[in-house]
């Protein structure tokens, strides 16, 4: 299983949201270890008009607790664990500014990494769209956008994408989910 991804694909389909808010109301929240989840993330807000908010844990993983061949780095160990909540810091967001959130991260185990977990259970976006995408070495989006509607369905899911195919690709999906 590889923790790196590289760039943007998709089986998932084109799903349009009725946004008749302005692009501030649109935000690209990112957790990205190697660069590859973040460069999507960028060219998403880029080429909507987004904000753009990184996730960012209050410890940084390093090489070694990505190594997901050892059981005992700190991704395996996370990932084992249900209830893992890695803390997270960065500066506070105010999701009333905002009506469809983009959430991107990498796949780890066929899972959104736990960092994604806290940082969704910290703001709730009740009532709020959306819109997974993420990177994979090896792994589709379909399980961890499936277990992230289980654990939070307050939350209008929007159909995601595995971003592999590129950057711009990306960045044109989300122009067109807007639409």
């Amino acid at each position: 299983m590889s923790l790196l991804s590289f760039g943007c694909s998709s089986k998932a389909q084109q799903q349009a949201v009725d946004t008749a808010q302005s692009p501030s109301r649109v935000l690209v929240a990112y957790f990205s270890c190697t660069g590859n989840t973040e460069r999507v993330a960028k060219a998403i807000a880029q080429e909507t008009g987004a904000s753009l908010y990184q996730i960012t844990p209050v410890k940084a993983y390093t090489a070694a607790d990505l190594n997901w061949e050892n059981s005992k780095s700190r991704s395996s160990v996370e990932m084992n664990d249900d209830k893992s909540r890695p803390a997270i810091g960065g500066e506070s967001l105010n999701v009333n500014d905002y009506d469809v959130v983009f959430v991107g991260y990498p796949i780890w185990w066929d899972l959104c990494p736990r960092v994604i977990n806290t940082f969704i259970e910290k703001y709730g976006f009740a009532g709020k769209t959306v819109i997974p995408f993420a990177t994979s070495g090896s792994s589709s989006i379909d399980n961890s956008a499936s277990k992230l509607k289980e654990l939070y369905p307050q939350i209008k899911w929007q159909q995601g994408r595995l971003c592999n195919d590129g950057a711009s690709k990306a960045a044109a999906w989300a122009k067109q989910v807007l639409k």
